[in-house]
């Protein structure tokens, strides 16, 4: 009998290939079928908000999802033939801080900072806020003085940093300490029954790191930024994790590693068992 799977992949430049490198022209089908058995439940983790899951899946093919992780991982949803239900047991779970203070007074208290640039409207959630700023900041330094910031106010927070390399600037995410895609991947696995054994996640960059250095089994695709890949290589190691971490790299059953074609190929080495639905 074939041990069920709880596959968790980030969307952009994972699954869909909306980065600089090619795409294996079959990933995406094949992974259509994989995700297709009844064995597989799939969640998609993403920093998009809930109109642009939608778009993404239908503007690149991609299967519906069981479960969304949307927001940097400050929503969840579960998704079935009748729609979208949003899961509050999450949002209990990570809001006490921020909504005894108000995500308008964090704002307020960071307006003075230069080097940041608030995201559009539709970017924000109550329990996430978002900016940009310079791909060359010195972001250590910035995350300390964001820190003493909140502390002031008596909030714990996970500072996110990652890139956008197409449109050159630096993303910053600002969540309840208890917010990340770590630990909503972590949360939902208690929620479904799954431990690390069922699990299996896949990333490409800086906002994906604590799920790939994490206990979880995780993929980083081939198309990663170098930086991150060295970075989630240098941290797994440190926490004696490796055996967790798989690079993809291209050469497994005729596809280059990047996007989906990453995925499989860390599912397969992950979960050899498995290999005959890939």
């Amino acid at each position: 009998m074939i041990e069920p799977l709880l596959l968790c992949t980030d969307l952009d430049r994972t699954l869909i290939p909306n980065g600089s490198a090619p795409e294996s022209p079959d990933a995406r089908p094949r992974f259509r079928r994989f995700v297709a058995h009844a064995e597989i439940q799939l969640a998609y983790v993403t920093g998009r908000h809930r109109d642009l899951v939608l778009e993404a899946i239908a503007e690149h093919d991609l299967p519906e999802p069981d479960f969304v992780i949307g927001d940097v991982g400050t929503s969840l949803w579960q998704v079935s033939p009748a729609g979208w239900t949003s899961l509050p047991q999450w949002q209990t779970e990570i809001g006490r801080d921020w909504m005894r203070v108000g995500r308008d007074r964090l704002v307020e208290c960071l307006a003075d900072l230069a080097s940041l640039r608030l995201q559009e409207p539709e970017k924000q959630t109550p329990l996430k806020l978002s900016y940009y700023a310079p791909m060359t900041l010195d972001v250590d330094r910035l995350k300390a003085r964001l820190r003493a910031r909140l502390t002031t106010l008596g909030i714990g927070a996970s500072l996110i940093w990652s890139l956008d390399e197409a449109a050159h600037t630096g993303l910053l995410d600002i969540l309840p300490s208890g917010a990340s895609k770590y630990h909503a991947v972590d949360f939902l696995m208690g929620l479904l029954g799954h431990d690390v054994s069922s699990t299996l996640f896949a990333g490409d960059s800086g906002n994906d790191l604590e799920v790939l250095t994490s206990p979880i089994p995780a993929v980083l695709v081939a198309n990663a930024h170098p930086e991150v890949r060295e970075q989630a290589r240098h941290r797994s190691r440190a926490h004696g994790r490796m055996d967790r971490l798989y690079c993809a790299q291209g050469g497994w059953s005729g596809m280059n590693g990047n996007y989906s074609a990453g995925i499989l190929e860390g599912i397969a080495h992950f979960r050899p068992d498995l290999r005959p639905w890939l």
